[in-house]
């Protein structure tokens, strides 16, 4: 595979502007040829790619997708090239009673995909004698799947441990000398958790960097500690859809959020409600075009994820769009508790404060009023009753409203491998 030249991470902004909109004209000058699903969508629009605000062009959207795969079973109509030219399929998870996407990629369109990886992995210093280890189950799920070929690619050692209990791959971690982690954050909390249970000294292991991914967790400050003092390792947080591809990395210089891979992307941010665009700094829902993704392209793909975006430049250098914090949480996933706005995330940013193993958001709508409950599995040895009497008082003070908050006994609560499903709507 050919990688990424490292010199467009020191492009300014204006030379960034300049690369986006002529990959722009040359991935629609492909997609309109060809592609049913945006000829028509793009029917009767004209549009100079190099002078046009981008805001002419529609959004695209996951509704849209789906309704498409339906009607042109089982792929959909946003397909560049014959069917016989694309070699991989992914599907995303079904989530929110939704559906889930079936997506194909060409050769070139998966080998941009391993190219962006590349990139991920050179901001957070992985080379070709580290030794990589992927904890879960490879499936139709795209996570990690980039990553592992990348990291083969790149002549690291490479291990997947499908089938595995989390004590026999925190064994392989140990007995393969693994420097680098590629799991959610989720999972790097539970064999943590699993490693002080069985006398496993995780901070004595050759370990130096965890690659996150798949919920907010890696920038969220508190789980972010825990995973780094648990591990002795860096945290580097990405982000990126099945549908859309890798789309962020985290530099080293500036924790805590992610540059977005604008040499490969467009990224803007919306208002929800008006579809209008946002001041920098502004929180509002990201908007995304992939340049190199020919083969089955998102052109202006309204994500759903709550972010709050910077273009200035970083310590690191880069003129990359910085999302700060990451990911903030999901449109779909906010929750309208007593007039406050609240996403999952900050509620974890709270709980992770506190010795709790792992828990459980439960809202209820009542008639009037959505209560919040959250089980908490307190760490061994501390007193459940307390802790969770003070959380109840830390999240009142944090969001103004006072949820009930439960101790449970010890293994009640699940586990998850891949993304963890914490969020219970009742």
């Amino acid at each position: 595979m050919g990688y990424h030249d490292p010199d467009v991470e020191t492009l300014d902004r204006e030379a960034l502007d300049g690369l986006q909109r002529r990959k722009l004209g040359e991935l629609l000058r492909q997609v309109l040829a060809s592609n049913a699903f945006y000829v028509r969508k793009f029917a009767g629009l004209r549009f100079d790619s190099l002078t046009d605000a981008l805001a002419r062009l529609p959004f695209t959207t996951r509704e849209e997708l789906q309704n498409d795969q339906r009607e042109h079973p089982p792929y959909g109509s946003n397909l560049t090239f014959p069917p016989d030219h694309y070699i991989r399929l992914h599907q995303t998870s079904a989530t929110a009673g939704q559906a889930p996407l079936r997506w194909l990629d060409t050769a070139d369109s998966w080998n941009w995909f391993k190219n962006c990886w590349h990139m991920i992995y050179c901001a957070a210093g992985v080379q070709s004698g580290d030794r990589l280890l992927f904890p879960f189950s490879f499936g139709p799920f795209v996570g990690f799947w980039a990553a592992f070929e990348t990291a083969i690619d790149m002549g690291c050692l490479t291990m997947a441990t499908g089938g595995m209990t989390t004590t026999a791959r925190l064994h392989m971690i140990l007995d393969n000398a693994a420097t680098v982690i590629g799991c959610t954050p989720t999972y790097a909390l539970r064999m943590a958790e699993v490693a002080a249970s069985e006398g496993i000294d995780l901070a004595a292991s050759p370990v130096k960097a965890l690659i996150v991914a798949g919920e907010p967790g890696g920038c969220i400050a508190a789980t972010r500690t825990r995973m780094e003092s648990a591990w002795r390792a860096r945290v580097f947080d990405h982000t990126g859809m099945t549908e859309i591809g890798s789309c962020s990395f985290e530099c080293v210089e500036a924790p805590g959020g992610v540059h977005i891979i604008e040499s490969e992307f467009i990224a803007e941010v919306i208002n929800p409600e008006t579809s209008g665009a946002v001041s920098d700094g502004t929180v509002g829902e990201l908007v995304l075009t992939n340049l190199g993704r020919v083969g089955s392209p998102l052109i202006r793909y309204r994500t759903g994820d709550q972010v709050r975006m910077l273009r200035e430049r970083c310590a690191c250098g880069r003129w990359f769009a910085r999302l700060e914090g990451g990911i903030l949480g999901r449109t779909d996933d906010m929750l309208l508790i007593r007039g406050n706005n609240v996403f999952p995330a900050a509620v974890e940013e709270v709980v992770r404060g506190f010795p709790i193993v792992e828990f459980r958001i439960t809202a209820k709508q009542g008639l009037s009023l959505t209560e919040l409950r959250i089980e908490i599995e307190p760490s061994p040895g501390t007193d459940g009753c307390g802790t969770a009497r003070k959380l109840s008082e830390a999240i009142r003070d944090r969001f103004n409203f006072r949820p009930v908050v439960a101790a449970v006994d010890p293994g009640t609560l699940p586990r998850y491998e891949m993304k963890s499903r914490r969020l219970i709507r009742e």
